[in-house]
């Protein structure tokens, strides 16, 4: 198994409130249900308010780097990837894990 870490810091002067940023959390909610090869899947709003926390986690889950692939390239992840490039910035980690 493949553990998929994503973190997102939203870009200076952008709110959790904006339609751009709504529509964007919206998108990466819905994948869950929407992508076959994710075998757990979890986002949220950070709710830590220190300086160094990011804002917006997504904890995912796929059982190998061929899985993790096709997450990466299907379609419904790459519109919203392009969404949240609009007003953020974000690091990810992949890491195997037993389940």
């Amino acid at each position: 198994m493949i553990r998929h870490l994503v973190l997102f810091k939203l870009d200076d002067g952008v709110r959790r409130d904006d339609p751009r940023v709504i529509a964007g959390a919206e998108a990466f909610r819905a994948l869950g249900s929407r992508i076959p090869e994710l075998t757990f899947w979890e986002c949220a709003w950070n709710i830590s308010d220190r300086p160094i926390a990011y804002d917006f986690a997504i904890n995912s889950a796929v059982a190998d780097r061929d899985a993790l692939q096709r997450y990466l390239d299907h379609p419904a992840h790459q519109a919203g990837v392009a969404l949240w490039r609009e007003f953020s910035t974000w690091v990810i980690a992949d890491y195997p894990f037993e389940a």
